[in-house]
């Protein structure tokens, strides 16, 4: 858990499969980083034109200025990711005392995808990781199916350094355009995901 509220910074990999909605986890927490004056640097996306290919991307916050978009190796504070097996590709740039946030659900885009029981195995061996059925409980807050990316922010909250209230305020500045009835179901996932993983921690 991350504590420092002074001299905040945080090395964020997004991760998942082209079409899983990693673009509007990276909008809401970098809206909410801008509303909290923090500086901001977010890496080109990898993989977002090929729907089902693996998609990764560098989000940077900090209360100082940053100069290079790109996090490296041994130098992430979280993974967050909506497939397991992503989570892990980029288990070498994340610092040892980081945290994996990621769907326990698999996204079975490859012939030699490995046993699923292996992946969440190798995620359960990390001293500080959450894992989220993120669908489940998308389904269970009364959210579509398309919300399961916003149930996975709302577990990674308690490690971002930014206020849950923040992080919500976001997603209704992000969905307002939609309509009330689309802001709040993903604000429901938000929600559930968030109490999630606070009452594992």
């Amino acid at each position: 858990m991350f504590n420092d509220k002074e001299s905040m910074k945080r090395d964020i990999i997004l991760a998942g499969v082209g079409g899983q909605g990693i673009l509007s986890i990276a909008t809401v927490i970098g809206d909410a980083a801008l509303n909290e004056g923090l500086y901001l640097k977010q890496a080109e996306v990898h993989g977002m034109s090929q729907r089902g290919g693996d998609v990764q991307s560098n989000l940077r916050l900090s209360s100082d200025p940053i100069y290079s978009d790109l996090i490296p190796k041994g130098g992430a504070d979280i993974i967050i990711s909506l497939e397991p097996m992503e989570a892990l590709r980029y288990l070498p740039y994340l610092k040892p005392e980081g945290w994996i946030v990621t769907s326990s659900k698999p996204f079975v885009n490859i012939p030699n995808y490995p046993e699923l029981e292996d992946v969440l195995s190798h995620i359960q061996a990390l001293e500080h990781h959450v894992l989220v059925d993120v669908e489940t409980l998308a389904k269970e807050a009364g959210a579509p199916a398309q919300a399961a990316n916003m149930v996975l922010l709302g577990a990674a909250i308690p490690m971002l350094g930014i206020d849950h209230d923040k992080i919500i305020a976001g997603v209704r500045r992000i969905f307002a355009r939609k309509g009330e009835a689309i802001v709040n179901s993903n604000v429901a996932a938000i929600e559930a995901g968030y109490n999630r993983s606070a009452k594992g921690l």
